[in-house]
Order: C-alpha cells, then structure tokens, then sequence
C-alpha cells in the first residue's frame, strides 16, 4: 500500500514583524512561493497553502494550476490570530481533510532557503529509518552562554579551534515531518522518536525582520550564482515588455491598442534558430497583441500570462528535462530576477532596471525596442562556437 505525504504551509494575512511578509516579493516572487515550489518539485503526493488570505488563494489559483499537487483551503480566523498555534492550524487542518495522509510534513514560508532535496531527506528518515517525527537542523560552531555566565556547549578554558569543534545543533524551523498517529496522539508537530536532518548553516536564518530579509535575499543570490556553470547555450527566453518593447503601451477605448517592436530583433532572432537556439517567451501578459507578433515571429513557445515565471520555468525544465546552464534568459524587470539568476547566462537591455542590472551576467549596450534583443543573440552565437569541438 502506497503512504500518502502531504505538504502543509500555513500562512496568515496579518503580519506584525513585516507587514504583508508572505505576499511580499522576494527576488521578483512573493515570498511563500519559494517553499511552495520546492514542495512541489520534492516527492511529496500533495501540497496544502493553508491561509485566511484570499488573494493568496486566488494567485495560486491562477499560477499553479500545471501542477496538480498544489491545493488551497481556507483557515479560520480563529487559528489565524496571533495567538494561534502552529499546532492548532495543523489539527484544524486535518479535521478538514478528514485525516487523508500518512506522513505529514510542515514547511515554513519564512525559510525560503529549503530545498526539495531537504524535503525528501526528511520524508526518507520517516519511512526508511523508523522515525515517528523529524526536525530539520543546522550545525553552529558559535559558543553558547546562559544568562548566569556558564558556558553551555564547549569548555572555555580549553577554547577549541573551530575545525576540532563539533558544534551545536539548532532547530532552523524549516521542516517538521510526523506520522499521521504520532501528530493525532500527541497534538505536536513532533512527538516520541525523533530524527534530525542536517541542512546548511545559512539556513539558520528565519525571515522575522526586514534585516533577515536583507540576508536572504543576498544568501539566494549567492546560492544561484555559484551554480552557473559554461555549457553550451540551446534555449533563449525572452520577456516581452521592456525587452521587446520599450515598456510603453498606446491604450484606446477597448483596451491596449499598440505596442513598438524592433525588426532588428526579429531577425537576430531567426539567425539564433538557425544556429539551432530554441527561443521561448514567457511574459506576465496576456496580451493579443503580443501574440500575434510571436506568430509572425514563428515562435512556438510563448507563454502569456505568468506571474509565477520561476516556478513555470521549473516545470517547463522539468517536463522536458533542460539544464538551467543550457538557457539564456533576457529580461528587464524584478519579475525576471529569479530566472536570470537560475539559468546559465542572464542579459538585460540597457534601460533596465536598477536591481535587474545589479544581478544580470551582461548589460547589453543597446535598450529594448532598440536591437538589445539582435545584440543578445549574436552574444550567444559567438559564445557557442567555443563547443563546436566538444
């Protein structure tokens, strides 16, 4: 018989520490979305967004509807003030479900530094080591006092250096993993034998305060850069306005009426499929005009209408098995900031945004609507070349 996992963030629209904190954009995405999406790519069957915020429900709605794990339900306002419990959330919760799990594993959205592979390590101890409950854990080598002056997890007289020093662990509240039996009986997101998985040591930071706020934002941007990788460049995604465009839009009475294209990007463009780039474009539009322009493009891949392009992004690799290293991606605003620093090569036209061109790989010399897109392409095509003999 297969075991049911299920995946449960709780979120409230009341914040104190930072008004609207998990509605608020992290790297161009509203900060819940990064544990949602690791919970959906894990190897978990299901994920719950257990909120009192109905525009959370709505977005998730609209964004996540590829992927079937994503679920919503609506939390009360008794188990959303602030002196409600995790605990009580999670119980109302699966009274709501009718208890339909076997493992049931709590994500935090204040730590968005989790990762998939944490979550399967934690679901791993559950079902292949005999654990009731797993608690996720970071190594500290700092040296821990209690207030009366007696230090706690090292001798002081013998101070060790740090690479004899095993440290302390601490919980980063990231991942609570439990048995349907071991929460229904005890009430607790952890409860008789408990496992630990150990997690980096910049996880230990929790967002509570616009400070943490600052240092996640750079962990991330860190964590991303180190992954790029040269390989050779297959796939180009491109934003739309502000990139194609200048980012203006000429409005009449029924709506948007014209956009500005540059016919110099068009055919850069068509140069690049020669050279056997696959372009795609990915704009949080849905804008008719827009799609007639790709088509006259002969552009196949384009997707209107993402707000989420991170997590869409993750799926399309995932459905059709990319690389991040073997895609560029041109983009302008803090929307794109996520995927420009996921894939291999990142661009932004000139007249980009401040924090875009603080993250992008290349500032391209020209603006959008003014050959930055043709300057991108012959980038790319010259970079290629460097595989032809591998």
């Amino acid at each position: 018989m297969k075991i049911k996992t299920i995946g449960f963030i709780p979120l409230r629209k009341d914040s104190k520490g930072i008004p609207g904190k998990n509605k608020k954009k992290l790297l161009g995405r509203p900060l819940f979305s990064w544990a949602l999406t690791e919970a959906i790519f894990s190897n978990l069957d299901e994920v719950y967004v257990f909120t009192d915020d109905e525009e959370i429900i709505s977005y998730i709605g609209k964004n996540y509807s590829w992927s079937k794990k994503v679920k919503t339900l609506k939390r009360s306002p008794e188990n959303a003030s602030d002196t409600a419990s995790t605990e009580s959330a999670m119980l109302e919760f699966s009274g709501l479900i009718d208890h339909n799990y076997d493992i049931f594993c709590l994500l935090q959205a204040t730590s968005p530094l989790t990762q998939r592979d944490h979550i399967n390590q934690a679901l791993q101890a559950l079902q292949k080591e005999g654990k009731d409950a797993v608690v996720s854990v970071v190594r500290t080598h700092r040296f821990i006092w209690s207030e009366d002056g007696k230090s706690i997890n090292y001798d002081y007289t013998k101070r060790p250096r740090r690479q004899d020093f095993e440290g302390l662990l601490i919980e980063n509240g990231s991942i609570y993993a439990t048995h349907k039996k071991a929460l229904l009986e005890s009430g607790n997101r952890l409860s008789g034998n408990i496992g630990i998985i150990e997690m980096p040591e910049d996880t230990l930071t929790e967002i509570d305060s616009e400070t943490d706020w600052q240092i996640i934002e750079q962990l991330l941007i860190s964590r991303f850069k180190g992954e790029k990788k040269p390989q050779q460049i297959k796939h180009l995604i491109l934003d739309v306005d502000g990139v194609f465009t200048d980012g203006r839009i000429v409005y009449n009475a029924e709506g948007e009426f014209s956009k500005t294209f540059d016919m110099r990007d068009g055919m850069g463009l068509e140069i690049i499929r020669q050279h056997n780039v696959n372009v795609m474009v990915m704009t949080s539009e849905n804008s008719e005009t827009v799609a007639q322009r790709m088509k006259k493009l002969k552009i196949s891949d384009v997707f209107l209408g993402v707000k989420d392009k991170f997590s869409f992004l993750e799926n399309l690799r995932n459905e059709r098995n990319l690389s991040p290293q073997e895609i560029a991606y041109i983009g302008d605003d803090v929307n794109d900031m996520a995927n420009m620093l996921r894939v291999g090569w990142s661009f932004c036209p000139s007249n980009a945004t401040k924090p875009i061109k603080q993250i992008a790989d290349i500032t391209l010399n020209n603006a959008s609507a003014q050959g930055a897109i043709r300057e991108a392409c012959e980038f790319i095509i010259n970079y290629n070349l460097r595989f032809n003999d591998l």
